[in-house]
């Protein structure tokens, strides 16, 4: 249901009007589709895929090749721009991205989930980085201004992420395990 809202014409008008909207409001969406989707399988089909990722990298990796697509200009041109490409990306974020973070992340160990996470907040700042500096437009379907001020935005979340790995691993574990939740007499 939540695709059809994402797929309705008024929805893409507006989420596709800029290059912001369709990177860091879309795509998001589309990947929390998926991650909800994940929620819902059956239990079966999630043992399923457990089998086939025990330690998370296959997941991981899945969702970190398709989203580097997805952040190509030329990808999001395409995507306002011809149909069947707009299919493509409203099926493989949530389908290949999504789902496959949502399956993967809690299996994943803390230094896979780690250098996830650092390779994320360097995209960001790679990307954010060439959309700020670059002098041409890089999608046809946005303005250089809409294209600066994404990357503008980049480098803020990219710095916020960055912050928040930073404070996670000064205070400690980033989710409690069966050792950390046990208090002081009950070792």
């Amino acid at each position: 249901m939540a695709v059809l809202v994402l797929v309705s014409p008024p929805a893409r008008a507006w989420l596709e009007s800029s290059m912001t909207a369709q990177m860091l409001v879309q795509l998001p969406l589309l990947a929390a589709v998926g991650a909800w989707m994940a929620s819902a399988l059956p239990a079966s089909a999630g043992e399923w895929f457990a089998r086939r990722d025990r330690w998370g990298i296959n997941g991981l990796l899945l969702a970190s090749m398709t989203s580097l697509v997805w952040m190509l200009p030329r990808a999001l041109d395409a995507a306002v721009d011809d149909a069947w490409i707009a299919g493509a990306k409203f099926a493989t974020i949530p389908l290949l991205i999504g789902m496959p973070l949502a399956l993967s992340w809690r299996r994943a160990s803390l230094v896979l989930r780690g250098v996830f996470l650092a390779e994320t907040i360097a995209t960001c700042f790679r990307l954010g980085w060439l959309y700020q500096v670059s002098p041409q437009r890089l999608c046809s379907n946005y303005l250089l201004n809409d294209q600066q001020r994404l990357g503008y935005w980049l480098l803020v979340i990219g710095a916020a992420l960055f912050v928040l790995l930073m404070g996670k691993l000064l205070a400690g574990r980033f989710d409690p395990g069966p050792d950390a939740q046990m208090q002081g007499g009950e070792r």
